[in-house]
């Protein structure tokens, strides 16, 4: 598929987000054997990284050994790991639920691995049989950045990987 061009500042949130999603799909249709997890996983970065200009930091952080690992990831360095217990990312993997946050600041389970973060949206991703593999974390150096726009169009995407997860 060709989706020129990669400049999203034409589009709309949710036009962004449909040309996301059908990159997704063709990139994982007719792949034999199926795609591998983290090529997947940095697949879904990028487009986002790269077509939602809301967006200075997105990457995943794999439940492993009871705690979260980062990546992979687009954006500056990330926190290498999170403790379940701590955090904007471990409250979305302890309730299982997309965790939307307008100002970190205000929010006493903000862990500021980058200065400028303002807002962040963190989503639970599942593998296919519905156990958690990791968790979605988006960071804007914009307040209120993220909507339920957001959530509903990450969340199809993640859908779509799902498949091809494995929880620990």
């Amino acid at each position: 598929m060709t989706w020129e061009p990669l400049d999203a500042s034409p589009l709309s949130r949710e036009e962004a987000y449909r040309l996301a999603r059908r990159a997704l799909e063709d990139m994982i249709s007719g792949i034999e054997p199926p795609p591998d997890a983290v090529a997947l996983m940095s697949t879904l970065c990028s487009l986002v990284k790269t077509l939602q200009p809301h967006v200075f930091w997105v990457g995943f952080y794999r439940l492993a050994g009871g705690r979260l690992l980062v990546g992979p990831y687009q954006g500056t360095p990330g926190c290498i790991e999170i403790s379940l217990d701590r955090g904007i990312c471990g409250r979305a993997a302890r309730e299982r639920r997309p965790v939307l946050v307008d100002d970190v600041t205000a929010d006493p389970d903000h862990i500021a691995c980058d200065p400028r973060s303002r807002s962040e949206l963190v989503l639970p991703v599942f593998d296919a049989a519905g156990r958690l593999a990791a968790v979605l974390d988006l960071d804007s150096d914009r307040p209120a950045a993220f909507d339920e726009t957001d959530v509903r169009a990450l969340t199809g995407m993640l859908e779509l990987i799902a498949p091809f997860l494995s929880a620990p």
